[in-house]
């Protein structure tokens, strides 16, 4: 992808909210921009301090489309340092293929920076491992439909049905229905965690059921900014571990252990 200028626009994940969470990478991109476009909605503009205080910066929280690509382009074609901060990873629920192909139109070159997204700093705020030997080897990253809908072949029913781990995006504000749904797959005394704002000052890591959930949500007046994660690895403790892993097993060969 050959551009009008050298500076390509760089799509930067800005992690789940801590500023010290997003990466070395990232931060350096941050740290050089001339103009940064964050979606203030979500990017915590603590994220920002790594920027220049002269660096312009434009919250596309109330913005279409066009106009966040007219802002990249116009920058670009001035040979500024075009950041568009997104909030976790970019590649996950951030909308960025639509301004891609933007870009690429424009015939302007951009690189992608990836960025710890929410189910990880959940999982890292938890003391949790998603994948546990013989209990969970599998993760789904989904959302439920709302005013954008989601594949048939992706609702949530099926999805739910290899009760495996899940991690579900967006949905909090429809959790009655999501926990209906988990509740007929999985179970409605099954183990559920909603991780609010992990990372930020604000997080919460609740721990319930799923037949519980909505109740705990509405108590703690839960409407956004939280994922629901689900999965049989919330049941197992470091006490009761039945199954280890392979890697680290004295009597497992691989080519760099002999037993």
């Amino acid at each position: 992808m050959e551009g009008k200028q050298k500076n390509p626009v760089l799509f930067v994940g800005a992690g789940p909210g801590d500023p010290e969470l997003i990466t070395v990478k990232g931060m350096k991109a941050l740290q050089e921009a001339d103009l940064i476009i964050y979606a203030g909605s979500l990017v915590p503009e603590k994220v920002l301090a790594w920027a220049r205080p002269e660096t312009r910066k434009i919250n596309s929280a109330g913005l279409d489309l066009e106009t966040i690509v007219f802002e990249m382009v116009d920058a670009h074609g001035k040979g500024k340092k075009v950041v568009r901060l997104h909030t976790g990873d970019p590649g996950l629920y951030g909308a960025i293929q639509e301004q891609i192909a933007e870009l690429e139109r424009e015939r302007i070159p951009f690189k992608i920076i990836p960025g710890v997204t929410a189910a990880f700093a959940a999982a890292a705020a938890m003391g949790q491992e998603f994948t546990i030997p013989e209990i969970s080897q599998s993760l789904i990253f989904t959302r439920v439909a709302g005013r954008t809908p989601v594949p048939e072949d992706e609702s949530l029913e099926k999805l739910a049905s290899h009760k495996t781990s899940m991690a579900i995006y967006l949905s909090v504000s429809k959790v009655e229905e999501v926990c209906s749904i988990l509740g007929k797959c999985y179970g409605k005394t099954a183990p559920a965690v909603v991780a609010y704002r992990v990372s930020q000052p604000e997080e919460k890591i609740i721990r319930t059921s799923i037949g519980d959930m909505a109740d705990r949500i509405g108590k703690e007046n839960i409407k956004d900014h939280a994922i629901i994660i689900v999965g049989k690895f919330l049941d197992a403790s470091v006490k009761d571990l039945k199954k280890k892993s392979k890697l680290y097993d004295r009597n497992f060969s691989h080519k760099y252990r002999k037993p």
